[in-house]
């Protein structure tokens, strides 16, 4: 790999000289001339993307030593370094960080006007999208295949995590959270209600009965998520109860698992349940003791103009969880009258 130009011993002359060359066009891979600084960032974006020069020089079909060239042109161009380089990784100082946001802005910006100058705009590039494993696995994911189906030039990179994630610092497009949001700089946009209930399989109470009220829950053996900050607190709407339990978990799909194989009562929202309620696996308990529902938002960092491959994953997501009845107010009532009568349409 070439070195940075500053470390050649390059006179300041030389490297403003260097800089101020005109640069041939050069034909990518797929029949695209790019020309210049344009290249330049654009090999830049894509590695820092795709983690590698060689992956990047493989997308864009111009050859690696030319990949290498282009940044240290760039780098050269700024007068500063932007990618730290090791045999293993790339990664971005904290001027390659504040340059990535606004090139892979820029890049955005001129291939949606050439869309729009054609008379089509169609989605490009690659979006970044963080949500919960919950969430992810059985609401998101499924959507991703006949979005990427209808929409070749896309990527998407699905990042699925019970831990906290910082959109603008880790440079998500958006994300889809549950609950309370943290953060003000970001955009906000409600595309649902999660429901909550407290959960336990027909093994546990077949061994060791059916609390009555909350306060009942203190004699049971509760499935604890360390993640929660309020602990053990469990908050019903007539009033906190402080449960206890000796398995302690941090991520919601494994209280999902342990309340299957009968460990104990679980916390958890009503749609993670749906089919083993179905099956009369698993009970939804206190039916007259209701928790407090959470909100799910898409967030965004707030920008004046989207890009078009953001607005469509905003659109899909609006669009198939207003369809979704599991988040949808009065689910589990629903849900509880249709098990009772049984009928098991959905």
């Amino acid at each position: 790999m070439l070195d940075h130009p500053c470390e050649r011993g390059m006179t300041k002359r030389q490297m403003t000289e260097q800089a101020a060359a005109p640069v041939l066009s050069e034909q990518r891979g797929d029949g695209v001339r790019q020309t210049g600084k344009l290249l330049w960032m654009e090999c830049f974006v894509r590695a820092v993307e795709t983690g590698s020069f060689s992956a990047t020089a493989r997308e864009l079909g111009i050859g690696q030593p030319n990949v290498s060239r282009h940044i240290d042109s760039l780098e050269s161009h700024l007068a500063v370094r932007l990618l730290r380089r090791t045999t293993r990784k790339l990664s971005l100082t904290i001027e390659g960080e504040r340059y990535y946001t606004e090139a892979r802005r820029a890049l955005d910006t001129i291939a949606e006007a050439e869309s729009v100058a054609r008379g089509k705009e169609m989605p490009r590039g690659l979006l970044r999208v963080s949500c919960s494993m919950a969430v992810g696995l059985l609401h998101v994911q499924p959507l991703i295949a006949p979005l990427l189906a209808q929409n070749p030039q896309l990527e998407v990179e699905l990042h699925l995590s019970d831990e906290y994630v910082d959109l603008i610092a880790e440079r998500f497009d958006l994300a889809v959270r549950v609950g309370p949001l943290k953060s003000s700089l970001l955009v906000a946009r409600q595309v649902g209600i999660s429901e909550r209930a407290v959960f336990a399989s027909t093994d546990y109470l077949e061994r060791h009965g059916e609390p009555a009220t909350p306060s009942d829950l203190m004699q049971h053996e509760c499935i604890l998520n360390t993640r929660l900050p309020s602990g053990g607190l469990w908050p019903f709407v007539g009033g906190d109860i402080t449960v206890r339990g000796r398995y302690r978990l941090n991520n919601q799909q494994a209280i999902v698992s342990a309340v299957r194989q009968g460990f104990g009562i679980g916390l958890a929202p009503v749609w993670v349940f749906e089919e083993e309620l179905r099956a009369g696996r698993v009970k939804a308990l206190l039916p007259g003791h209701p928790l407090p529902a959470a909100a799910v938002h898409l967030v965004y960092p707030e920008r004046r103009l989207l890009a078009k491959r953001t607005r469509i994953f905003i659109e899909m997501i609006d669009a198939a969880f207003a369809g979704n009845a599991s988040l949808q107010p009065g689910y589990l009532d629903r849900l509880r009258r249709a098990l009772a009568s049984g009928s098991h349409d959905r």
